[in-house]
């Protein structure tokens, strides 16, 4: 099937930002696991795990309507030096997620593709989400203070 050429580039940027995505959560992950936050390990790598999958739908589709995925270009990764800032810099990079998700479903509607529509729209459910946990996170950092918050997240 030769699906239209603006929705595949379209898709193709949005895998750009998954395999963005992928790196940064696992180097947050990692960095989390090496200061003895567990808890905190865990959430990122399971993220990261989503995020994934998620490339790997988009690479599908991509694949499906006749295009070639691009996997050799990734968005701008922001690692943070500690975990406010790596919990800041994730929920900026699932900001700008949300809204390109919500752009692409737009032009899937306008361009009468929806099977990749109802893709799109299960993928940003699970960036919604993301959104919903990291700003908890944010929240609890707020209110118990940083070094009560990470006490929390020790295994």
């Amino acid at each position: 099937m030769q699906g239209n050429p603006k929705l595949i580039e379209t898709l193709n940027a949005l895998l750009a930002d998954e395999l963005a995505a992928i790196n940064q959560y696992i180097v947050h992950a990692e960095m989390c696991e090496d200061w003895g936050y567990g808890k905190l390990h865990k959430s990122f790598e399971q993220r990261a795990i989503q995020e994934m999958r998620h490339a790997e739908q988009l690479i599908g589709r991509i694949l499906f309507l006749g295009g070639t995925p691009i996997v050799s270009e990734l968005n701008n990764i922001h690692i943070g030096k500690d975990v406010p800032k790596q919990v800041e810099n994730d929920r900026a990079a699932e900001e700008r997620a949300i809204k390109a998700y919500n752009d692409a479903i737009a032009l899937a509607g306008e361009v009468g593709d929806h099977a990749t529509r109802d893709i799109l729209v299960n993928i940003l459910k699970d960036e919604d989400r993301h959104m919903d946990e990291l700003e908890e996170l944010l929240d609890q950092i707020e209110q118990m203070t940083l070094p009560i918050f990470l006490t929390t997240k020790v295994d």
